[in-house]
């Protein structure tokens, strides 16, 4: 899986642009003490930027959802992306990063303190050739648990001792559990299995993100005649399957090479869906 960003970064905030990662937040500010950020995460490769409307439209639903009032709209949003994507090499490789956070209120965010920062990194596509995964002890709560149907910083603290827990035991990443014990998705990737020539992967059920890059390949997928079926999924499932990849915006469609004790190969729906995928971003998406 992914490493972590790195490279040159360019970060907006208050109308203009700055070199660097640049310290914007104070201790009493509402999004450190609180907790109230929201955030997502796009690509832009070689010139191109898929679904990039669409990440910087939820980054404005996620603010929404978590009490605050969002300064800018998706457009606007991606006007500026692209003003931050053209200042990088026509090649480069880069995580486009929509942030939204509220600097005062107790409790409660006070919705007129919202502030907006973007960043642009140049952090390479992973290349690896697959991620090993183990069943996770921790579960995504449900939507009456926490704000699940936002990309919510708050949210990840549960999905890095689900990373944690997996690595300590020799695995990259973890299969989660909803509370009602299907498989949700891999810690911060959407999962999806192939058996007997049919491609599942979990309903969305207000436990975990319906991933954009989630919805495109399913599409992708179904426009090309294979049966996507969304349904519950028990880990056993995933357990006897054919194939098992992954889905995400950092890194895109990847295979699971190993899960617990099994060892797989990337099959020909992870191969289908990453080729897709790749010409769709390569052919389709805006430059």
């Amino acid at each position: 899986m992914g490493k972590g960003l790195s490279g040159r970064v360019l970060t907006y905030f208050d109308g203009s642009w700055r070199d660097g990662d640049a310290p914007l937040l104070s201790p009493r500010d509402h999004a450190v003490w609180l907790g109230s950020a929201v955030f997502d995460g796009a690509r832009a490769l070689a010139g191109t930027a898929p679904d990039l409307d669409r990440h910087c439209a939820r980054a404005v639903r996620s603010a929404e959802l978590v009490g605050m009032a969002p300064t800018l709209d998706g457009p606007a949003i991606e006007a500026l992306a692209w003003e931050g994507i053209r200042q990088f090499p026509g090649d480069a490789e880069l995580y486009v990063c929509p942030m939204f956070y509220a600097e005062s209120g107790f409790i409660v965010p006070e919705p007129e303190s919202t502030r907006f920062v973007l960043t642009v990194t140049e952090s390479a596509l992973p290349r690896d050739a697959g991620f090993a995964a183990r069943l996770s002890s921790f579960r995504r709560p449900a939507r009456d648990m926490a704000p699940t149907e936002a990309k919510a910083s708050c949210l990840y603290p549960n999905v890095a001792r689900a990373v944690a827990e997996a690595r300590s035991t020799g695995f990259d990443t973890a299969v989660m559990l909803d509370p009602a014990a299907n498989v949700a998705e891999f810690a911060y990737t959407n999962l999806f299995i192939a058996t007997d020539g049919v491609v599942h992967t979990p309903a969305p059920n207000g436990t975990f993100l319906n991933g954009i890059t989630r919805q495109r390949v399913i599409t992708l997928l179904r426009d090309a005649g294979v049966n996507v079926v969304e349904r519950s999924i028990p880990f056993a499932d995933v357990m006897t399957a054919d194939e098992v990849f992954a889905t995400g915006n950092y890194a895109k469609v990847q295979p699971c090479t190993r899960l617990e004790d099994r060892h797989l190969q990337p099959g020909p729906f992870f191969t289908m869906a990453h080729e897709l995928y790749f010409k769709f971003a390569r052919d389709g998406a805006p430059r």
